[in-house]
């Protein structure tokens, strides 16, 4: 099929958890599927793998939106192997009467930017642009400005998931094995979170671990965070009314529209999912913000201004086939 590999390529720069990238593609004919690669799961901080199938619908919806530019139309559907495991399945049909989507052009240049932002708020017309996105079946976007009740909430329960977290050594064993503290390491992984990403200087892997180690803990984890979110302009909440995975994969579908729109406004983002991850949190967010009562936090995004920061890597696109 023409321009497989170039869909594959463009599909792979979709977020993960901790950089992780869990997929396999593979092309039958006139179909990419792609599958869950279970080896990149993070069963500590996402044991149902709920986050782990966003991403493959982000990676969808990359291929969903650079299709057009190669002139395919694609239909995606959700099948499950002989096993049970679910994976997607798109298929292109050549078209000479499709229109290029406006979001290509913002494949490459999105990127999760970790730094504290300048603290313009978003005018209402940019609003409007971004609560304009098409969303999938079953997925809520809510805009939460700064200051408002349902952004202190959040807010609260953010700080909250962070004191857990940081008080469980297994989360935190499981954050610095994806850390990449190295160009060697960068180089020869292509994954997780580099030090430029981060913005620390590169160390040897065992003075990294002893440095990064001390910062993880719930006061320092909250000090830093309270400053990113109070620099943000609003935080951003994705739910969903049904909760299994054909759901995960449509939210990160409406994920990757948004990511893109937001990159075309000139606004950096950053995840910021404690209360979607930490089940007794989940519940107390739809317990406390109305709107949202009936459905499931997915994910959760701080966004607003800031100037742009050295890119993730990703692997070769040949580790990435089968």
């Amino acid at each position: 099929m023409k321009f497989a590999r170039e869909l594959i390529h463009l599909a792979s720069r979709a977020p993960s958890g901790h950089n992780s990238q869990p997929w396999k593609f593979r092309i039958r004919d006139n179909t990419i599927e792609i599958h869950p690669d279970f080896d990149c799961a993070l069963p500590v901080v996402d044991p149902d793998n709920r986050e782990l199938y966003i991403s493959l619908g982000c990676a969808a919806g990359n291929i969903g939106v650079a299709a057009s530019r190669f002139r395919y139309r694609h239909h995606l559907s959700i099948e499950q192997d002989p096993g049970g495991t679910h994976y997607l399945a798109i298929e292109l049909m050549e078209s000479d009467s499709i229109d290029a989507d406006p979001l290509f052009h913002w494949i490459e240049k999105r990127q999760t930017n970790r730094t504290v932002y300048n603290g313009t708020s978003m005018d209402d017309e940019t609003l409007k642009q971004l609560e304009s996105i098409t969303r999938e079946s079953g997925t809520s976007v809510h805009f939460l400005r700064n200051g408002e009740p349902d952004f202190m909430t959040v807010r609260e329960l953010i700080l909250e998931g962070n004191e857990r977290q940081m008080n469980d050594p297994a989360f935190k064993n499981e954050l610095l094995s994806w850390i990449r503290f190295n160009r060697r390491e960068t180089a020869r992984l292509r994954n997780g979170l580099t030090y430029e990403t981060m913005g620390s200087p590169p160390t040897p892997r065992f003075i990294g671990k002893a440095i990064v180690g001390q910062f993880l803990k719930p006061a320092r984890q909250n000090a830093s965070d309270i400053r990113k979110i109070d620099s943000s302009s609003h935080l951003v909440l994705l739910t969903t009314a049904p909760n299994d995975i054909p759901q995960w994969i449509l939210t990160g579908m409406t994920l990757q529209k948004l990511l893109l729109k937001l990159t075309e406004c000139g606004l950096a983002c950053a995840w910021l999912n404690p209360p979607c991850e930490l089940e007794s949190l989940s519940a107390e967010l739809r317990s406390r913000l109305p709107a949202v009562d009936d459905e499931y936090p997915m994910i959760i995004l701080r966004i607003g201004y800031a100037d742009s920061v050295p890119f993730s890597p990703r692997k070769d696109i040949d580790d990435i086939m089968e």
